[in-house]
């Protein structure tokens, strides 16, 4: 019972970072968005022109749209499982063998969801910033400047935005994965018990069988004129 509680309040505690860091996602790209505009940084390439503005090729928006269906989709499944399993705890009880099967099962695949959103807003920073230090020293630089008044873009906060979103995706990815674990710990936990269950009523019918089994070999019953 002690490893139960153990597991319940290391999964609770799990979600509760996986949703604080599901709002570092959903946040930042959407204010990002409305200030870019509904276009998206992300890949995004542009050359400079001697005015010095940006004239930008947008990536598809879907990029960004990615992302927050994760984060979204994140903030969905922690708030389900805070709720989930702290009736558990509340109860004493502890969810069944099939339902710690497809937690771990939706954990592993929340992984991979992570690392392909934190691996996208990466890449797609790295891409948009190499643009950006062509006229600046560094990335934050251009930010607040207005280096695209075609497309009618503010960049106050997108540095601080787009870097919030991928400390909280990457975050998210390493939180996932221990949750996974703590998934996988109470499945190998089940197995452990169902096999020890498996045992005892194996020996108990040996047990059972052996106590209605004729006089073990080596001891002779009485002789039948002595009866």
């Amino acid at each position: 019972m002690a490893l139960t509680n153990v597991l319940l309040l290391s999964q609770i505690a799990g979600y509760v970072i996986g949703l604080i860091l599901s709002l570092c996602i959903i946040t930042p790209m959407s204010m990002h968005l409305n200030e870019f505009n509904d276009h998206c940084l992300l890949f995004s390439r542009g050359r400079w022109q001697e005015d010095g503005q940006l004239l930008v090729s947008w990536a598809p928006r879907s990029y960004c749209d990615y992302v927050l269906v994760i984060g979204v989709l994140m903030f969905i499944v922690c708030c389900v499982q805070i709720y989930r399993l702290s009736m558990f705890m509340y109860k004493g009880l502890d969810s069944s063998f099939l339902s710690a099967f497809m937690e771990a099962v939706g954990c592993v695949l929340l992984c991979g969801l992570a690392v392909s959103a934190a691996v996208m807003v990466t890449l797609g920073f790295m891409t948009w910033c190499q643009n950006i230090v062509e006229r600046f020293p560094s990335c934050e630089n251009a930010a607040g400047l207005n280096i695209d008044k075609k497309d009618n873009i503010s960049t106050n906060g997108f540095y601080i935005e787009i870097g919030t979103a991928q400390f909280g995706v990457w975050a998210a990815f390493a939180t996932w994965v221990g949750l996974a674990v703590f998934s996988t710990l109470k499945v190998c936990r089940y197995h452990q018990l169902e096999n020890i269950q498996v045992s005892m009523y194996r020996e108990r019918q040996r047990l059972v069988n052996d106590s209605g089994s004729p006089a073990a070999p080596g001891r002779s019953s009485p002789p039948a004129d002595l009866m």
